[in-house]
């Protein structure tokens, strides 16, 4: 079995407590960010339920844990889109209703995840909803999804929620020094959402170097000496990075402008809170959040065009 993450283990301690209690609800949602490797703690939560010899974790010895290991319990249910980017269909979950009246094939629990629950249409999680008010015994249904609010209010009433909590600062540096063997920057971290395995593969993929060299550009061409087409071509080769990573740049320093200090801000933002106002600093920031909005819903746009005469705006009102 693999080790837990180090920041999963105090929720798995508490499933512990409730499984060995046999308190754990028929219906709990699981919400996570992406990045934090959830599906470790559904794992090891499906075997150790599916165990014959113990409540509360995996023996790895009994015939369960043998078909868990292979991926062919008959009385375990991983319920995901049929195609990625897809709904979760009012099909697939009347399959699973249907399986959730049946009788366990082992005569132990039965088990259905569905992830992300947030990609279930309507019709499907109105369907989700009958199931879960009148629970059958020794069904338990884990809903995993990383926002919650797009789930139906009616849906989360009837589940126990519980929270993967963020690892403290120094935990995620330790973490990170023991998978990489270097010093990794405390603002890798930041610009991606405090996730741990997002950061991981930020710093394994060489993500710093490629940050610095895009906060040099940027941080040039407002400084009218770098060169601006050539950074609206770097910026638009992968908008859901480049963009966002600006947009922390922008943001960190508005938080210089107001004189608030933080280890694990970028290292360009002292730079900019010099030389562009706090008021220009906030509406620019707020026309990156529209740009990216827009390039991100429709992707049929030309993105090097809108970043080009975003980033002229910024300069000529910079240069003011």
């Amino acid at each position: 079995m693999t080790e837990l993450y180090p920041w999963l283990t105090p929720l798995w301690q508490q499933w512990q407590v409730q499984l060995e209690a046999q308190r754990f609800p028929n219906a709990a949602l699981l919400i996570a960010k992406p990045g934090y490797g959830e599906e470790q703690l559904v794992e090891q939560f499906s075997r150790a339920v599916m165990c014959s010899n113990f409540a509360a974790e995996p023996c790895g010895f009994c015939h369960s844990c043998q078909l868990m290991a292979s991926g062919s319990h008959p009385d375990f249910h991983w319920i995901k889109p049929e195609k990625e980017g897809k709904a979760i269909t009012v099909d697939q979950i009347r399959h699973c209703n249907r399986l959730a009246q049946e009788s366990s094939q082992l005569s132990g629990y039965r088990i259905i995840v569905i992830q992300p629950a947030d990609s279930m249409n309507e019709s499907a999680a109105n369907a989700l909803l009958k199931t879960l008010e009148t629970p059958a015994e020794k069904c338990l249904f884990l809903l995993v999804s990383s926002s919650v609010s797009q789930l139906l209010p009616t849906i989360t009433s009837r589940c126990q929620q519980w929270h993967i909590t963020p690892p403290e600062a120094q935990e995620l540096a330790q973490w990170l020094r023991s998978q990489t063997n270097q010093t990794v920057a405390p603002y890798a971290a930041h610009i991606n959402g405090n996730s741990p395995l997002n950061t991981l593969k930020f710093v394994q993929d060489g993500g710093q170097q490629r940050y610095e060299t895009l906060e040099a550009q940027f941080l040039a061409v407002i400084a009218q000496q770098g060169d601006v087409v050539k950074l609206a071509k770097a910026l638009s080769d992968d908008i859901d990075t480049s963009l966002l990573w600006v947009w922390y740049l922008m943001t960190d320093a508005q938080k210089v402008s107001f004189g608030l200090s933080a280890v694990d801000r970028v290292p360009g933002a002292s730079s900019l809170a010099q030389n562009v106002s706090y008021d220009l600093l906030f509406k620019q920031t707020q026309s990156l959040q529209t740009l990216i909005e827009q390039l991100t819903q429709h992707t049929g746009l030309n993105r090097e065009l809108l970043i080009l005469d975003w980033l002229f705006k910024f300069n000529g009102e910079a240069c003011l």
